[in-house]
């Protein structure tokens, strides 16, 4: 048989083939260029590249036609290796995880692949036509090019999807960095917040609050919340750090993404504060639990300033609570009870005999009677604006002590 260029093939099926195979290397790596351009006039992500993302492109397609040059010679039974003698899965792995970390997406590098198997496909046909060859000498290529293009995606998204592990975790290991610096003792310097938010990729807000969530370690199972809530969800107090948290959307973002749990909101601070607002919401959760706060599903710190500034330090308080509470020591405990609850009612209720008798559901004589009682046991503590501000406060700290408890 002689192609039309006059160049003689012939002899056995595989001496032609291997004759095939020699004119068809010079063609295959030929199409470079016009595999580049027909990538970049059909894929905008690749539309209109710096010049390192042009030879980056360039590479690509190198690869891609070193590829079907090797399975030229597999064919033939030369067995070449890819290039530097890696495995060509191995590359395109290697390609998937470069244009994940250049900001491509899988899909452009797919239609890339595809339009690289076009091409060549298409210059097969017209290489078979130019030599006069029969469609069955260069078809087994065309097949092996487009069965190649299902294994090329298959590769390089596996090596995009390693890259967006590593790339994730690496992320996650920078956030928890700036959670543990945000709410560090001492606070850390600004230069340093600064760099480790750029590093999380995480905006640096004016204002943050802390939100503890009560649970009794870890959550297995975070609340769905926004991205650019931080999360220390694997803490064995859990917690999470919600930049703008006054904003109307981040409180509804909250109450939705909180709904099924229990948790307390710290007071917006300056972001080198965040340690002052995780402690505010973890004396919120505690004094919660013993009944000075109300328990709600979610604590606002900042509807409950005078309570957590009282209990800011309960030693101080307990000696409070020792000193005015003196005259009630020597009472038996259901007598006790019975005058200090008045006399928090009475001290709450700005003294109205009236109505600390609804609020105990008693008749006002029985709390004129109590309030006489307690008249003589306080005294002066009973008139003196000063004294019966202790005496409320030591009220309110001793309520939630048992008998045993108290000092």
């Amino acid at each position: 048989m002689t192609m039309r260029d006059g160049t003689s093939i012939t002899g056995s099926a595989g001496r032609t083939e291997a004759a095939i195979v020699e004119l068809l290397h010079a063609d295959v790596l030929g199409s470079a260029a016009e595999m580049v351009r027909e990538i970049q006039d059909q894929v905008p992500e690749y539309a209109s590249p710096g010049e390192q993302e042009a030879q980056e492109l360039r590479r690509g397609v190198d690869l891609a036609l070193h590829r079907y040059v090797e399975m030229l010679d597999q064919h033939v039974g030369r067995g070449a290796p890819g290039p530097n003698g890696l495995d060509w899965r191995e590359i395109y792995r290697a390609v998937g995880a470069e244009e994940m970390r250049a900001g491509r997406s899988l899909e452009a590098l797919h239609a890339a692949v595809r339009i690289c198997a076009r091409v060549a496909s298409r210059r097969l046909r017209e290489f078979a036509g130019r030599h006069g060859l029969p469609p069955n000498a260069v078809s087994w290529l065309a097949e092996a090019i487009f069965d190649n293009m299902d294994e090329v995606a298959r590769a390089s998204a596996e090596g995009y999807a390693r890259a967006q592990e590593e790339q994730a975790g690496e992320l996650g290991r920078r956030r928890r960095h700036l959670i543990e610096l945000l709410v560090a003792d001492p606070p850390p310097a600004e230069r340093a917040l600064i760099a480790a938010a750029a590093a999380a990729h995480w905006h640096l807000p004016r204002r943050l609050a802390v939100v503890v969530v009560a649970a009794p370690g870890p959550l297995a199972q975070p609340p769905p919340l926004a991205p650019e809530i931080l999360a220390a969800c694997d803490d064995a107090e859990p917690y999470l750090i919600v930049p703008d948290p006054e904003g109307r959307a981040q409180v509804r973002a909250l109450v939705n993404g909180l709904a099924h749990h229990h948790a307390a909101v710290g007071l917006p601070v300056a972001p080198g504060e965040a340690g002052r607002s995780l402690r505010w919401a973890r004396l919120a959760l505690e004094l919660a639990s013993r009944g000075h706060l109300p328990r709600q599903p979610i604590i606002w710190c900042g509807d409950h300033l005078a309570t957590l500034a009282v209990f800011q330090d309960e030693a101080l308080l307990t000696v409070l609570a020792e000193r005015r509470l003196a005259p009630l020591a020597g009472l038996r405990e259901d007598k006790r009870q019975l005058l200090a609850e008045t006399l928090l009612a009475w001290l709450s209720f700005n003294r109205n005999a009236n109505e600390v008798a609804t609020h105990l559901h008693v008749h006002p004589q029985t709390v004129r009677h109590r309030l006489r009682q307690l008249t003589d046991l306080f005294g002066e503590q009973m008139r003196d604006p000063r004294l019966r501000f202790e005496l409320e406060l030591a009220l309110r700290a001793d309520r939630s002590h048992g008998p045993g408890d108290r000092p």
